[in-house]
């Protein structure tokens, strides 16, 4: 989807501040919303793909109005009640209403192993790759109004395959319950100039990991 996440090329909303010793958190709330999010994701409701669709699935005005943690807790709202976790009414309150412990809860115990296990998302699949490193290709046009990683400012240009990373988990279908269905996976480098024109700075270069159905030979 074309969402207000999506903001490569646009302009107008100044320039980005940079903290020379920048903390890992601006406040105690972000280092609790984080905790809270890894903790709701470790229950196994819902993948990587669909929290990152939560939040990119926000209204424009609610995301771009919000901080960093503030849109992650927006969306964790959305994805608790979506998977009957709480209803409006605990919502609200701030209170669960009698429910009993989630056989998946993660307790102290469990927090630096499960960090350190990750969540990995290379699948072995059999099919040959349809691209080399080299090859020239062509990012599709594409608008589509479920979830996708193929960013809309790199749609239509053309780009070189750089790197082949094997099978991984397809975002595309993950976000949206539809089940893994790994493909393969590549690094396409797109010159500065095909992406924005004359106006580019000279000498840039855009990377981008994209799935081999976003691509077609040039």
């Amino acid at each position: 989807m074309n969402g207000p996440h999506d903001l490569g090329g646009q302009m107008g909303f100044g320039a980005l501040p940079l903290e020379p010793d920048e903390p890992l958190f601006h406040a105690p709330w972000e280092a609790r919303a984080l905790g809270i999010t890894l903790a709701c994701g470790a229950l196994g409701h819902w993948s990587l793909d669909e929290s990152r669709h939560a939040r990119e699935s926000l209204p424009p005005a609610t995301y771009l109005g919000s901080s960093y943690y503030e849109i992650w807790i927006r969306a964790l709202e959305a994805l608790l009640q979506r998977h009957a976790l709480i209803d409006a009414a605990e919502l609200a309150t701030g209170h669960a209403q009698g429910q009993t412990p989630h056989p998946r809860k993660l307790t102290a115990d469990r927090v630096a192993p499960t960090l350190a296990a990750g969540n990995p998302t290379s699948r072995k699949i059999a099919a040959a790759p349809r691209f080399r490193p080299g090859d020239r290709v062509r990012a599709r046009t594409m608008h589509p109004h479920t979830h996708t990683r193929l960013p809309r400012y790199l749609r239509g240009h053309l780009g070189t395959v750089e790197a082949d990373h094997g099978g991984h988990v397809f975002a595309d279908t993950s976000a949206h319950g539809l089940g893994e269905q790994p493909q393969r996976l590549y690094t396409v480098v797109f010159d500065g100039a095909e992406v924005w024109g004359h106006g580019a700075e000279p000498g840039l270069t855009i990377s981008a990991d994209l799935w081999e159905s976003y691509l077609d030979p040039a």
